[in-house]
């Protein structure tokens, strides 16, 4: 049952959030671009710039990591939540390069919450510092596989309470303090690992040079927030990353520095729980992953080989190859159950076009032992071994189709069977990039 919270003219109205269900790399980008269009706000509530979307609206390709899907559409409120941290150099490049794709972005299209942590440029030296010592280890976990911008350290200020706030940058005796008490920390770091230690005054001087740019966005949008859905306008809760990266519930110590479930829509951005009445769980019809961790469905084969290609399975923030494999129901199943996944938009099913046996991972073994479940444990986590059941494939095209009678009937059933597997329906099917290749079986924003 479709929860609705919020009143406008007497309706009631329901409000979205987007998530990933498996390491991210869905095509959340797309979807959300597809539901921005109807609703009147979207809120990113996690994260940093390591994560990115690709739309494509009206032939033009944009390329987002910090900034609400929402900015490209003319009237809609973006708004980034105080659980996303951000760098605001990064930021202020991304709202450029977008400006000059002929998008207008201010303060009165792009909103960021006044107390959102920052990232500084000690955060990402010392993340590639510890990737690196890392590589080549004896012991431990190796790489984590980050993309080197800061994110996890920067979370760990936040934290531990030593974190830069987008506010600070209005109070230049404060942002001294602060800047200073959290050189403390980072220096001796930085001699941990034979890095120079850091002068402040540059980088005070550079953050409040900064601040003229980056203060016309600041506000309280928890209480933005509030006012919008008393009004009853419709908000889309846009997540990043993806269920098995969640910092709790994902391959740990193989995920992200955030919550990324749709719990962390509420403490992310600064609005009740019950605020978000639909949980859309974006799903591709195979399985990837970026990066060190474990993959029990990885095909580092041909047939790895030719999803990678057939999806051009490569990060949009940082270009890197995704590794590739089949689709695993365990996962899947895992993340609508910790994640209050109330319908699925599986995409990418096209790429399987042409493929005579497809495989779904229905179960892991474990020495001996049948999992129905993903074990918290690395270790566990690196042996299981995926129990398949093979489907017939297709030979037709699936690209562009947009309702189910124009897909081949094995086609179908493939998608009626990940339905099962993973006890969530199909409410949007995603034939091709092209936003309008989607097929609606049930419309998230239902009034």
């Amino acid at each position: 049952m479709i929860r609705r919270l919020g009143f406008r003219n007497g309706c009631t109205m329901t409000n979205v959030a987007v998530v990933g269900s498996q390491w991210g790399d869905e095509g959340k980008g797309k979807i959300v671009d597809w539901l921005s269009e109807r609703a009147d706000v979207v809120v990113r509530f996690q994260g940093g710039h390591n994560a990115g979307h690709t739309l494509v609206v009206d032939g033009v390709t944009y390329k987002l990591s910090l900034l609400p899907s929402g900015v490209v559409r003319p009237g809609k409120l973006s708004i980034i939540g105080n659980g996303v941290v951000v760098d605001p150099w990064a930021l202020l490049r991304e709202i450029d390069q977008i400006r000059a794709q002929g998008v207008a972005i201010g303060s009165d299209s792009l909103r960021i919450a006044e107390n959102v942590p920052l990232i500084l440029p000690v955060h990402g030296e010392l993340d590639r510092a510890r990737e690196r010592a890392r590589d080549g280890a004896d012991a431990g976990t190796g790489k984590i596989g980050t993309t080197g911008r800061g994110i996890g350290p920067a979370y760990e200020d936040k934290v531990a309470r030593r974190a830069i706030r987008l506010c600070d940058l209005a109070d230049p005796a404060t942002l001294e303090k602060k800047l200073h008490d959290l050189l403390l920390h980072h220096n001796a770091l930085r001699r941990g690992f034979g890095e120079p230690e850091i002068d402040g005054g540059p980088l005070l001087q550079d953050l409040l040079a900064l601040a003229p740019r980056l203060l016309p966005y600041a506000e309280p949008v928890w209480l933005r927030l509030s006012e919008l859905r008393r009004a009853g306008r419709r908000i889309l809760f846009e997540g990043a990353q993806g269920a098995m990266l969640d910092i709790d519930h994902g391959t740990y110590p193989f995920v992200t520095s955030s919550n990324t479930f749709a719990g962390a829509a509420a403490s992310g951005s600064g609005i009740g729980p019950g605020a978000v009445g639909y949980v859309l769980g974006i799903t591709k019809a195979y399985t990837t992953r970026v990066g060190s961790g474990p993959f029990p469905t990885e095909e580092p084969n041909e047939i790895g080989k030719r999803l990678g290609e057939r999806g051009r399975e490569f990060g949009t923030v940082t270009g890197r190859p995704r590794r590739c494999g089949w689709f695993d129901a365990v996962l899947v199943r895992q993340a609508v159950r910790l994640g209050g996944i109330d319908g699925m938009a599986l995409t990418k099913l096209d790429v399987l076009d042409g493929l005579e046996r497809l495989r779904v991972c229905t179960a892991y073994t474990l020495e001996g032992q049948t999992l129905h479940h993903l074990p918290a444990s690395m270790s566990a986590q690196a042996r299981v071994q995926p129990v398949y059941e093979e489907m017939e494939g297709w030979s037709e095209s699936t690209e562009g189709a947009r309702s189910f009678a124009d897909l081949p009937a094995a086609a179908v059933k493939y998608v009626k069977r990940l339905e099962e597997l993973v006890e969530a329906p199909v409410a949007l099917l995603s034939t091709s990039p092209n936003r309008d290749d989607t097929i609606m079986v049930t419309d998230p924003f239902a009034d």
